[in-house]
């Protein structure tokens, strides 16, 4: 895998999506753009919620994807404007501190995450002057890292206008950052995919440090990705952040009930670490040191031994701030139960067993009842669309991404999917006046698509 983002020359008027952007982008500024960036989302085949705590996840690219056309000028002023009509255009200054509104999380302020990524890592006092469009076929909030790819899009558009290189692992790094200022404390797995993902094959991205190795999918079954039409902005709510903070105290209560230093842990894998213990004994561990029953934070300031203070200093975030109750056992119980699936996964990947669609099938369907009855991170939409994907002709059906809405992810045998698909259709979407007609954008086979690049008009 080449260590840079590709530059790609390209015959603009043969991509229909891209010549559609030229045109939009000639129309609103008057000129051509001088080079294109293009980041993919992604779909998580398993491993939810456990990157922020050190975990290694198994997502793949997707084809939808965030593109931006941009040219280059001496404004002093970096100007965006999106092909969608609903979003409003913006403009910032080149020498000024950019200001991210994490209160107020627009579509301009993820890609301003991006541009700010790149300033900060390079020391970069006046950026290149731009003038950027940005078209998506992401669904928004939907579990597929359309944020994410947007700030992607964005680290990428910014170093190569200011003439800047870094590897695709650097920029996955720099972008993963990034995107906190806008106030979601993630893991770094979207950004790491969008970068990193080769076409053809998922991924198995491990952190600490970062890479990434080929998971060859079983032949025999498709992936369907299918939106319950629930939407959920990680970075409007706080369930996302509370769930970060959760797995972040019970590091430290299990790692204090083992006699660890609990002052320098934030995340479930260095206790793991520290003890060399395996998933199982850590699991193990979860029933004996925590119990079932929410901690209320008078509980863990005693345990822990610090002060209500050092509590909403140390422990939560700024949208967290609000919360008095931590189910602690539930969620580590999660993050040690789906790490151990995904090395499953991988490992049946990798020895090919005659029944490996059946047994993927089944740890994704454990993955879905894990995430619904110990992270909480379902709803009662996604639950339908999961339990009609299986009665469909689906080996294994869960949701992917954040949760609390957006999509799932069905593994469907080859010569069962056009009856899926039409099952699915009826079952779920045309019942539903809000649904209805939406199954084109909403109920789709992917496969392994290609990381962001470059593209630069032959």
């Amino acid at each position: 895998m080449a260590a840079d983002p590709p530059k790609l020359k390209t015959v603009i008027a043969a991509n229909e999506r891209l010549h559609n952007l030229k045109n939009t982008f000639e129309t609103k500024y008057g000129e051509p753009p001088l080079f294109y960036a293009c980041a993919p989302g992604r779909v998580n085949l398993i491993g939810e919620h456990i990157d922020y705590c050190g975990y290694s996840v198994l997502p793949m690219a997707i084809e939808p994807s965030i593109i931006a056309a941009v040219s280059l000028n001496n404004s002093g002023k970096i100007t965006l404007a999106n092909a969608n009509p609903l979003y409003t255009d913006f403009t910032v200054s080149c020498s000024e501190d950019i200001a991210i509104d994490r209160d107020n999380p627009k579509w301009y302020y993820y890609f301003l995450c991006g541009v700010k990524g790149i300033k900060e890592n390079f020391g970069i006092a006046n950026l290149a002057g731009m003038s950027c469009v940005v078209e998506g076929t992401i669904p928004p909030s939907s579990g597929l890292s359309s944020s994410s790819a947007l700030v992607c899009c964005a680290g990428l558009v910014t170093m190569e206008a200011n003439q800047k290189s870094l590897s695709k692992v650097a920029l996955a790094g720099i972008c993963a950052k990034s995107e906190r200022y806008i106030g979601t404390e993630g893991g770094g797995m979207d950004q790491s995919i969008s970068f990193l993902a080769e076409r053809g094959t998922a991924k198995l991205i491990e952190f600490q440090p970062l890479r990434a190795t080929d998971v060859k999918l079983p032949d025999g079954a498709v992936f369907v990705i299918s939106n319950c039409c629930v939407e959920m902005n990680k970075a409007a709510s706080a369930h996302f952040n509370i769930r970060v903070v959760e797995c972040r105290i019970a590091t430290k209560m299990l790692a204090q009930a083992r006699g660890l230093d609990s002052g320098r842990m934030l995340k479930l894998v260095q206790v793991q670490t520290e003890l060399k213990a395996s998933l199982q004994e850590m699991l193990a561990l979860v029933d004996e040191a925590l119990h079932p029953e929410p901690y209320s934070r008078e509980e863990i300031c005693k345990a822990l031994g610090i002060t209500p203070e050092q509590f909403s200093t140390e422990l939560l975030s700024a949208n967290t701030q609000q919360e008095t109750h931590f189910k602690l056992h539930q969620r580590a119980r999660h993050v040690y139960g789906e790490a151990a699936r995904v090395l499953q996964f991988k490992s049946v990947c990798d020895s090919e067993p005659a029944e490996s669609v059946q047994r993927l099938g089944e740890l994704m369907n454990q993955s879905h009842a894990s995430c619904r009855d110990l992270y909480e991170c379902s709803c009662p939409e996604l639950d339908q669309l999961v339990d009609i994907c299986l009665k469909s002709g689906s080996v294994g059906s869960r949701l992917t991404g954040a949760g609390w809405g957006g999509c799932a992810v069905s593994m469907v045998p080859d010569e069962k999917v056009e009856s899926f698909l039409k099952a699915v259709s009826e079952a779920y979407y045309r019942p539903n006046p809000r649904r209805a007609g939406m199954e084109k954008q909403s109920l789709f086979v992917s496969k392994p698509g290609g990381g962001a690049a470059i593209f630069i008009e032959e």
